[in-house]
């Protein structure tokens, strides 16, 4: 059985193709979600109403309505609208369409909206040849992608161009999807006779996890492959959405993978047990691999713990070794105790500040030259160059002595100021203690 072709109604009267795309909103008043980019009054609502969409970037996760409100853009201008997609676009592409739009320009005074679908899979140069043609207003740009624009869209094409961010939707806007479609004769399934238990339409929501045309396919799904009852009626009951759609998709784009980390290592910052859930949702449910943490652990422990807490920095390292004789997922419990002791450890930054303020005296010693009581005198002749003077620390009180470690322009600069967290403190007594002897 065709599943496009249920007893040769769905071709007669939608024309083919997937539940999704027929149901893409053509108006404003359809489209489902983003409110606060094109409610009632918003900015880009009221250029799309009047035709005066500019260059604009439209930035979400999939299935959140990017590619829905250049279609309605699409329908609303009286220029010409030409999509393209950055995975099979070519340079070559581009620059057909940048000619003709300076062609239609030119003669009939014709707009030109290029729809660049999947902008972030364009490289730098390929988005070059965009910029002349932006600048001069030769086309109005529209980008799409689901990666962080910022990490994937040149700076000069960001800097002429909106950015709008489009929200994950909910599963309260995948059940308005899914209800317009089974009500919808024309579009949707309300050609057939279709009955979709409230519990089925739920689990297919749950389960799109925001996706909309997710949700839409798993119902076409599960209303085309539903053999009819004996009076003709087609009844998704929830075992058949189950068969349909099976588990949530968990998002792990690149961008996402930052964003999951960033949290990681600002939760053990934090003291928040937070890092455990991000460490363990990044790993058993996106799929990123256990070292990619376990490096940010062994990083965090002297960033953010250092001196304060020395044995977090062993705990992380054995949770390395751990995880390397071990693997996954026996090195859980390992890698979580690391995690949850970095949490608890007191903090400080001290360590991260005393690097800091060693690299900027840089710029204030120019080329360093070591004191010569400092220098080797492990060779005959190094006393005639003057390498002498130097006190063994050992041979005085307390194991220290004053004398100068810097070149003569730092002399006198501090780099690691103990602070008074955890074992910090004993160490700032003692640095107390020697500046005044």
């Amino acid at each position: 059985m065709d599943l496009f072709n249920y007893d040769g109604k769905v071709e007669a009267q939608t024309g083919g193709g997937l539940l999704a795309d027929r149901m893409r909103p053509l108006t404003l008043d359809e489209y489902i979600g983003q409110e606060d980019i094109v409610g009632p009054g918003r900015l880009l609502r009221r250029a799309i109403e009047a035709d005066k969409v500019g260059s604009i970037v439209l930035y979400g996760p999939p299935g959140c309505g990017k590619t829905t409100l250049a279609h309605i853009i699409s329908h609303h201008t009286q220029g010409k609208f030409v999509r393209l997609n950055a995975v099979d676009a070519t340079v070559k592409d581009v620059r057909e369409v940048i000619q003709q739009a300076a062609d239609d320009k030119a003669l009939y005074g014709t707009k030109t909206i290029l729809f660049l679908d999947e902008v972030h899979r364009f490289n730098s140069s390929r988005q070059d040849a965009l910029l002349p043609a932006v600048e001069k207003g030769t086309i109005i740009f529209i980008g799409a992608t689901t990666e962080n624009p910022f990490h994937y869209v040149n700076g000069a094409l960001m800097s002429r161009s909106t950015l709008f961010q489009l929200h994950p939707l909910t599963a309260e806007h995948a059940m308005i999807a899914m209800r317009r479609a089974l009500s919808d004769s024309e579009r949707g399934l309300g050609y057939m006779e279709l009955q979709a238990d409230e519990e089925a339409l739920e689990h297919i929501a749950a389960m799109s996890g925001g996706d909309i045309r997710r949700a839409l396919n798993a119902l076409e799904l599960a209303a085309l492959t539903t053999p009819p009852q004996a009076d003709g009626t087609v009844r998704v009951t929830l075992e058949a959405a189950e068969e349909s759609v099976r588990r949530p998709i968990a998002r792990a784009d690149e961008s996402t993978q930052y964003d999951v980390l960033s949290a990681f290592h600002k939760s053990i910052r934090g003291s928040s047990d937070a890092a455990l859930f991000w460490f363990l949702y990044a790993v058993e449910k996106l799929g990123m691999d256990p070292m990619t943490f376990i490096r940010r652990l062994i990083a965090a422990s002297s960033e953010d713990i250092g001196l304060a807490n020395p044995q977090a920095m062993v705990q992380a390292v054995s949770a390395l070794e751990a995880y390397r004789n071990n693997g996954w997922p026996e090195a859980k419990l390992n890698v979580a105790q690391a995690i949850l002791f970095a949490v608890e450890s007191p903090k400080s930054n001290a360590v991260y500040n005393a690097i800091s303020r060693a690299e900027a005296s840089f710029s204030r010693s120019g080329t360093a030259e070591v004191p010569l009581h400092l220098r080797d005198t492990h060779y005959k002749g190094a006393e005639k160059l003057g390498h002498e003077g130097y006190k063994y620390p050992h041979h005085f009180p307390n194991h220290y002595v004053k004398q100068m470690y810097l070149p003569a322009e730092l002399e006198g600069t501090v780099f690691y100021e103990a602070t008074e967290q955890g074992s910090e403190s004993k160490i700032r007594l003692n640095q107390q203690r020697r500046r005044e002897q």
